[in-house]
C-alpha cells in the first residue's frame, strides 16, 4: 500500500500539502530562510554577549572582540562567550533530536524525553550523588548522566522495537513512558530516603546554562558531533519513512536501519545535552514545528534549519531569564517551560481540529 503524501504530512503534524511546492519546497525559499535564520542567530549571540547582570553596550562588545579590552571587560566577555557557545551547541542538539524523534515516530508531540533520556540521566546523577558523593555539574557527573541517559534510551529502543512489527512506533512510545515512570519513581525514592542528596539533584534538574562553560562542552562535544553526522546521514531515510513503512520498503529503504540510526543520533544529541546542562524542556518539541512551518516537509531542510533555529530559541530564552530578575537570573529551563507550554497546547489543539 502506498501512503499518500497528504497522510504522511498529517502524520508529522503538518497540514496536508495543497500544492506541489508543499511537498517539494523551493530551494530558493529554503536558502532565504537559512540566511534570515543565520542573521537572527548572529543577533542573538551578540545580545548574549552584551546582556548580563550589567548591560555592556554593543559598540563596546564589538570593540572588545576586535581589540584588547581592559581586563574586567575581557573577563566578563570570556564568561559570556563560553555561555553563548554552550547555548548554541545545546540548542542545536535538542532541536535536531526533537526533529528526529518526531520524524521517526510520526508523532508531532514527541521530544527527546520520549526515549527516557531525562529520566535515565536523573537516575544516574542521583545514584552517583547518594552512593558515591559525586557533585552536580562536576566533570564526572557529566559522564555519569551521559551513561545513564544512553542506557535508558537503549532499553527503550530494545523493548520498543522488539520483533520490528508495524506497531513498533507505538511500542516505542509506551516503552519510553514505562521506563521514565520507573526511573522517576526510583529518583523520588532515593530523594525521600536521603534528603540531603535531593539538593544536588534539584540543582541539576531545573536545566541551566549559566553555570556551564567550555569544560562541559568539551566533555560532550565528540558525542554531539557524532550525533549530528549520523542525523544528517538519515535525512533521506526520514523522508522515506514519512510515506509509511510499506511505501518506504517499496522504495528500497531499509526502515529498521533508518529508524535505528535516527534514534541513535537522537540519543547521542539529547543525552549529551542533558548531561551537560540538565533537562531543558520544550526546545526539542517546539523547534521542529517552527522549522516545518518555515521550510516544509523535507527532512534535509528541516535538520539544517534546526541547526540555526534551535540555538536562537535557547539563546533568546536565556536572555529573557537574565533580564526578568536582574541582577539575579531565572534558569533557562524555567523560561523554556513557560514559553513552550503554549506551543504544546497549540499543537494539541491543531491536531484535534483535524480529527
Amino acid at each position: 500500500m502506498i501512503v499518500k503524501p497528504e497522510l504522511a504530512a498529517r502524520a508529522v503534524g503538518t497540514p496536508p500539502p495543497t500544492a506541489r511546492s508543499a511537498v517539494r519546497p523551493r530551494p530558493g525559499r529554503t536558502a532565504l530562510v537559512l540566511v534570515v535564520a543565520l542573521v537572527v542567530l548572529a543577533a542573538a549571540c551578540l545580545g548574549s554577549l552584551a546582556v548580563g547582570s550589567k548591560v555592556t553596550p554593543i559598540p563596546d562588545v564589538l570593540a572588545a572582540l576586535t581589540s584588547a579590552p581592559d581586563p574586567y571587560l575581557r573577563a566578563v566577555l570570556d564568561s559570556r562567550i563560553e555561555r553563548t557557545l554552550l547555548a548554541v551547541a545545546i540548542g542545536a542538539a535538542l532541536a535536531i533530536a526533537g526533529a528526529l524523534m518526531q520524524g521517526v515516530t510520526l508523532n508531532p508531540l514527541a521530544d527527546p524525553g520520549l526515549l527516557g533520556v531525562n529520566a535515565g540521566a536523573a537516575a544516574a546523577l542521583v545514584t552517583g550523588s547518594a552512593f558515591f558523593g559525586i557533585a552536580a555539574h562536576s566533570p564526572l557527573s557529566v559522564w555519569l548522566a551521559l551513561i545513564g541517559a544512553g542506557c535508558a534510551a537503549l532499553v527503550v529502543y530494545v523493548v520498543g522495537t522488539a520483533g520490528d512489527t508495524g506497531a513498533s512506533t507505538v511500542r516505542l512510545v509506551l516503552a519510553g513512558a514505562v521506563v521514565a515512570a520507573i526511573l522517576t519513581a526510583y529518583v523520588q525514592a532515593v530523594a525521600l530516603r536521603m534528603p540531603r542528596h535531593f539538593d544536588n539533584y534539584r540543582y541539576w534538574v531545573v536545566g541551566s546554562i549559566g553555570d556551564g562553560g567550555l569544560d562541559q562542552l568539551r566533555l560532550v562535544l565528540p558525542h554531539l558531533v557524532l550525533g549530528l553526522l549520523v542525523a544528517l546521514a538519515t535525512a533521506n531515510g526520514l523522508n522515506a519513512l514519512a510515506l509509511g513503512r510499506e511505501a518506504a520498503t517499496g522504495l528500497g529503504a531499509h526502515t529498521t536501519g533508518i529508524r535505528a540510526a535516527a534514534l541513535l543520533a537522537a540519543t547521542l544529541l539529547s543525552a549529551s545535552a542533558t548531561a551537560a546542562v540538565g533537562p531543558i524542556a520544550f526546545v526539542g518539541l517546539a523547534v521542529p514545528h517552527i522549522v516545518r512551518a518555515l521550510v516544509g516537509l523535507d527532512a534535509r531542510h528541516q535538520l539544517i534549519t534546526a541547526l540555526l533555529v534551535g540555538p536562537t530559541v535557547l539563546l533568546v530564552a536565556d536572555l529573557i531569564g537574565r533580564v526578568l530578575l536582574r541582577p539575579q537570573e531565572l534558569m533557562v529551563g524555567v523560561v523554556t517551560a513557560f514559553v513552550g507550554a503554549p506551543v504544546l497546547l497549540l499543537a494539541v489543539r491543531r491536531l484535534g481540529g483535524r480529527r
